[in-house]
Protein backbone atom coordinates (compact mmCIF):
# COMPACT_ATOMS: atom_id res chain seq x y z
CA UNK A 1 0.00 0.00 0.00
CA UNK A 2 1.28 3.61 -0.97
CA UNK A 3 0.96 6.62 1.11
CA UNK A 4 1.61 10.18 0.01
CA UNK A 5 2.37 12.77 2.15
CA UNK A 6 2.15 16.42 0.92
CA UNK A 7 4.57 18.56 2.63
CA UNK A 8 4.09 22.85 3.37
CA UNK A 9 5.71 24.84 1.18
CA UNK A 10 6.99 21.93 -0.89
CA UNK A 11 6.80 20.74 -4.29
CA UNK A 12 7.29 17.11 -3.65
CA UNK A 13 5.06 14.64 -2.17
CA UNK A 14 7.03 12.25 0.30
CA UNK A 15 6.11 8.53 -0.76
CA UNK A 16 6.27 5.54 1.66
CA UNK A 17 5.63 2.18 0.14
CA UNK A 18 4.07 0.04 3.10
CA UNK A 19 3.71 -4.09 3.08
CA UNK A 20 1.41 -5.78 1.78
CA UNK A 21 0.55 -7.26 4.90
CA UNK A 22 -0.54 -3.60 6.42
CA UNK A 23 -4.03 -3.33 7.44
CA UNK A 24 -5.65 -0.24 5.67
CA UNK A 25 -7.94 0.58 8.54
CA UNK A 26 -5.28 0.58 11.33
CA UNK A 27 -3.04 2.77 8.89
CA UNK A 28 -5.78 5.21 8.54
CA UNK A 29 -6.19 5.07 12.56
CA UNK A 30 -2.66 6.01 13.20
CA UNK A 31 -2.74 8.88 10.89
CA UNK A 32 -5.95 10.50 12.18
CA UNK A 33 -4.11 10.48 15.68
CA UNK A 34 -1.29 11.67 14.87
CA UNK A 35 -2.92 14.21 12.92
CA UNK A 36 -5.38 15.05 15.75
CA UNK A 37 -2.04 16.05 18.02
CA UNK A 38 -0.47 20.03 17.16
CA UNK A 39 2.44 19.13 17.75
CA UNK A 40 2.85 15.43 16.97
CA UNK A 41 4.74 13.57 14.45
CA UNK A 42 3.66 11.23 12.17
CA UNK A 43 5.65 8.48 11.95
CA UNK A 44 5.61 5.38 9.52
CA UNK A 45 7.66 2.61 9.08
CA UNK A 46 7.97 1.35 4.83
CA UNK A 47 8.18 -2.26 3.65
CA UNK A 48 11.93 -2.15 3.88
CA UNK A 49 11.80 -1.18 7.94
CA UNK A 50 13.04 2.36 7.53
CA UNK A 51 11.74 4.91 9.78
CA UNK A 52 9.88 8.24 8.64
CA UNK A 53 8.89 10.77 10.49
CA UNK A 54 6.98 14.04 9.59
CA UNK A 55 5.97 16.88 12.10
CA UNK A 56 2.07 16.97 11.90
CA UNK A 57 2.53 21.07 11.80
CA UNK A 58 4.13 20.44 8.64
CA UNK A 59 1.59 18.21 6.83
CA UNK A 60 -0.63 19.38 3.88
CA UNK A 61 -2.33 16.72 3.00
CA UNK A 62 -1.98 12.18 3.14
CA UNK A 63 -3.30 10.28 0.74
CA UNK A 64 -3.58 6.63 1.38
CA UNK A 65 -3.69 4.24 -2.00
CA UNK A 66 -5.04 0.84 -2.30
CA UNK A 67 -3.70 -2.30 -1.25
CA UNK A 68 -1.48 -3.79 -3.47
CA UNK A 69 -4.19 -6.86 -4.31
CA UNK A 70 -6.80 -4.20 -4.97
CA UNK A 71 -4.57 -2.56 -8.05
CA UNK A 72 -5.66 -4.02 -11.30
CA UNK A 73 -3.58 -3.31 -14.26
CA UNK A 74 -4.79 -4.09 -18.02
CA UNK A 75 -7.86 -5.56 -20.46
CA UNK A 76 -9.28 -6.74 -16.77
CA UNK A 77 -9.28 -3.11 -14.96
CA UNK A 78 -12.78 -0.99 -14.39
Amino acid sequence: MDVRIGIVQSVKELEVELGDDVDRDEVLEEIEGALGKADGVLWMTDRRGRRVAVPVAKVAYVEVGAPVSERRVGFGAP
